[in-house]
């Protein structure tokens, strides 16, 4: 019972955060990509991401570059901004998000390949990358 009521107070101080299951990818708009035959890798790139540390609720700031080869269909991009803005309230790990927003991206593109890459902001010394590539190559 103590545990409970500590767990509840921690989670009242550090605010509210949601699952990863409230992430909407029917948020993701696509275009036709006109030149199918003509390989163009696409990157995209935000230096104001964010996310949730799902163990002390604190808030994870961080780079993430997509970087992608379309075979048919180009994702737009207002469309995918306010996908990785729903990440703001997702308690989540580095290395989940980059193979949550990986897989979702995969599955509505169909693209030749895709890369998703997270640098995290630098806490208590240590700064991380999460790289997330398909085709998965063993």
């Amino acid at each position: 019972m103590k545990k409970e009521i500590e767990e509840r107070e921690r989670e009242q101080r550090i605010g509210r955060r949601v699952g990863v299951e409230t992430i909407r990818t029917d948020l993701l708009e696509t275009f036709a990509y006109a030149y199918p035959k003509n390989p163009v890798e696409i990157c995209t790139t935000t230096g104001e991401f964010s996310s949730v540390c799902p163990m002390t609720g604190l808030p994870d700031y961080g780079t993430l570059a997509i970087t992608y080869v379309p075979q048919r269909l180009v994702v737009e991009l207002k469309s995918l901004k306010y996908y990785l803005l729903q990440y703001r309230e997702v308690g989540i790990f580095y290395e989940h998000l980059v193979n949550r927003i990986g897989e979702d991206l995969v599955a509505v593109l169909a693209p030749r390949r895709l890369q998703v890459e997270g640098r995290f902001t630098s806490r208590g010394g240590l700064s991380t990358v999460a790289r997330w590539c398909w085709p998965v190559v063993d």
